[in-house]
């Protein structure tokens, strides 16, 4: 029987480090954002359907989706970013419970899904456990800023279009704190994983 993982935390909150820590471990992981930006690549059913629905505008110079303006749209307007999530969120869905399957058919004992928006996108029924990578809300800030040089309100509007991080954590199976070193941070998730026999 192979266990489904669900990984999730918030922008910014050390989740990829975590992922990264999983893959050297030998686990393979899907990868939620990256299936989206594949599913939306041109000539995907999910591009086509995206550029009908927002218009040439958001396209690149190469036909390539321009991340950034469909950002620009969907960020600040809750009706525009349910049109989108309509759209992408069934896509990713498919592939990713066909690479699922895969794995399974592999024979993996383990596989994690890293899904940011795991609660948010009600997907916890494609899981068995879920661990929720957490941070404070001021380091959470911080590296946001750090990383993509957004200004405070920036952030914190990226962050609030999130569920809480508190509030992730109520749901979780179990809790990595990401306030700490990275070898902290190690230990945390080596000691759930061999809880759950997943190693």
């Amino acid at each position: 029987m192979t266990l489904t993982i669900g990984l999730t935390g918030g922008i910014a909150s050390g989740k990829s480090t975590v992922t990264k820590m999983i893959r050297e471990l030998g686990i393979p992981v899907i990868d939620a954002d990256q299936v989206a930006r594949d599913v939306v690549k041109v000539g995907e059913e999910a591009y086509t359907q995206i550029v009908a629905t927002f218009g040439q505008d958001i396209l690149q110079t190469n036909g390539e989706i321009d991340r950034a303006k469909l950002g620009a749209i969907v960020f600040h307007n809750e009706q525009e970013r349910k049109k989108l999530n309509a759209i992408v969120h069934p896509a990713v869905r498919r592939r990713m419970m066909a690479e699922k399957e895969e794995y399974v058919q592999s024979g993996a004992k383990t596989i994690v899904l890293d899904i940011p928006l795991l609660f948010e996108s009600e997907l916890t029924h494609l899981i068995d456990k879920v661990i929720v990578v957490y941070v404070d809300d001021e380091v959470q800030l911080e590296r946001l800023m750090k990383r993509n040089g957004f200004s405070k309100e920036e952030a914190l509007a990226r962050i609030r279009s999130q569920m809480p991080l508190r509030e992730k954590v109520k749901k979780a199976d179990a809790v990595i704190n990401n306030n700490g070193t990275v070898e902290e941070t190690k230990q945390q998730l080596l000691q759930i994983l061999r809880e759950w026999d997943a190693l």
